[in-house]
Parts: C-alpha cells; structure tokens; sequence
C-alpha cells in the first residue's frame, strides 16, 4: 500500500503528482498486471532472451 503524506496546505494535485510517481516506481502496475493471468515459464523466459537480444543489438549498434 502506497502512503503519501500530505502536507498543511498542499495543493491536492501536487499530492496526486506525487502519488503517481511513485506508483510507477514501485511497480505496482507491473505486478498487477502479471497477476491478472498466468504466464507459463517457457513464455516468460522466451521474452526475456528476446529482451536481452534487443538490449545488446542497442549496445553493438551504440559501439560502432
């Protein structure tokens, strides 16, 4: 559960702001979002090796 302490006269859009921040930071929304169906392993390690290819692919054509 996220807490954001408002402050005395803090507009309540700044403290919006400031609570969607650090719901992206914290990934919520990505574990949410893994739990909202099953994902079999040979799936999920497929999407990493494919994420792990486009990484380095970035880094090689960075180099030259």
């Amino acid at each position: 559960m996220l807490i954001i302490p408002v402050k005395e006269g803090e507009n309540i859009d700044r403290a919006l702001k400031r609570y969607k921040r650090k719901f992206v930071k914290t990934t919520v929304k990505n574990q949410l979002q893994e739990r909202k169906q099953f994902t079999k392993p040979s799936i999920a390690r497929r999407a990493q090796i494919q994420k792990a290819q486009y990484v380095q692919g970035l880094r090689d054509q960075e180099a030259v």
